[in-house]
């Protein structure tokens, strides 16, 4: 059972998404205080008398939105560093499996002539065309 989720949780699929996910909603902090600490006391100041819910007349928190900048920037290069750590084993276990196979002499001569025979049959064929 160990084995069959670390399978489940090492693919591919699986990792992108909880990446996605994690760097989704630390993108969404930085447009939530775009839109809520930078845009809307803008928008507040331009039209002047609609009142929006805990803006005060003049008061830009850049503070805030630079905060979550931040925030995403180290969420993001935790997340990289992570998926960098896990793909280093993930590249030994591929070298693994990926082991060139020893092919004796007799095997390379006999995979020669059947290349050499489906070439010769190919050029008759094209021939009788």
């Amino acid at each position: 059972m160990l084995n069959e989720f670390k399978k489940f949780a090492m693919r591919g699929n699986v990792i992108d998404l909880a990446v996605g996910v994690v760097i989704g909603g630390a993108f969404g902090k930085i447009v939530a205080s775009l839109v809520g600490d930078i845009i809307m006391p803008l928008l507040a100041l331009l039209i002047g008398g609609v009142e929006f819910s805990n803006l005060v007349y003049r008061d830009i928190n850049y503070g805030l939105f630079i905060q979550a900048v931040f925030d995403f920037l180290i969420i993001s290069f935790s997340i990289f560093m992570f998926i960098k750590f896990i793909s280093r084993f993930k590249k030994k276990e591929e070298a693994v499996a990926e082991a060139p196979v020893k092919v004796d002499r007799q095997e390379e001569l006999l995979t020669e002539i059947r290349d050499l025979l489906k070439a010769n049959n190919t050029t008759k064929n094209n021939e009788t065309s």
